[in-house]
């Protein structure tokens, strides 16, 4: 019998949620997977909205234990299953940079990409959390840059994050990927647990 944490995964296909499905399978993890139809609004139910009030994905419960808010959910994740090696320990010199790289997605790269795709004008820089969208992909690019990952030679749990986004935006042509990013991209993207997770999304898409 497997002693693994078991996590209850809350998801719907081809939202944000498809993140984490890839990290708990490069995770190895043992998860069981509640997907919501959000064409029909199961999302805004009565059932759902008792777990998580947002609304939204990706969630998980753990140990009664609700982690909401993409970022978050990835640091748990990683934590959880030590094992797999794909989040930094405290000590290890590679844990700072982990940490910033997973919350300057959130705190950066997601606003300005929002702003971009929806024609806003940023806030005044002195107000903005991105500063500005140039420097904050020029600062993303000169990180690339260090490669093959994120954090140089280790694959880490950012990778996910940040590879399954950056495959999304380019794809839509919110942002235009520079020989560099599409090679990030592709070598997330042919790893095992990416190239699961993203069949059986594919199935559960079509169902």
């Amino acid at each position: 019998m497997s002693t693994k944490p078991r996590v209850d995964f809350f998801y719907s296909p081809q939202t944000r949620a498809g993140g984490t499905l890839i990290l708990l399978e490069e995770l190895n993890a043992n998860y069981d997977l509640h997907v919501l139809n959000m064409k029909e609004g199961e999302q805004r139910g009565e059932a759902y909205l008792a777990i998580n009030p947002m609304g939204k994905v990706p969630a998980i419960v753990h140990d009664g234990a609700l982690i909401s808010e993409q970022v978050a959910v990835f640091l748990y994740l990683a934590d959880l299953y030590p094992e797999a090696g794909l989040a930094p320990p405290i000590g290890d010199p590679l844990r700072g940079p982990y940490l910033r790289w997973m919350v300057f997605y959130a705190s950066c790269f997601e606003p300005a990409v929002v702003d971009k795709a929806q024609g806003h004008p940023p806030a005044p820089q002195a107000m903005c959390p991105y500063g500005d969208f140039n420097t904050m992909m020029n600062t993303l690019l000169a990180q690339l840059d260090k490669g093959p990952y994120l954090l140089g030679d280790r694959f880490t749990a950012a990778d996910v994050l940040w590879g399954n986004a950056l495959s999304w935006i380019t794809k839509f042509g919110l942002v235009e990927a520079t020989p560099r990013m599409q090679q990030y991209i592709e070598h997330v993207a042919a790893r095992e647990g990416t190239k699961r997770a993203h069949a059986r999304e594919a199935e559960l898409a079509a169902a």
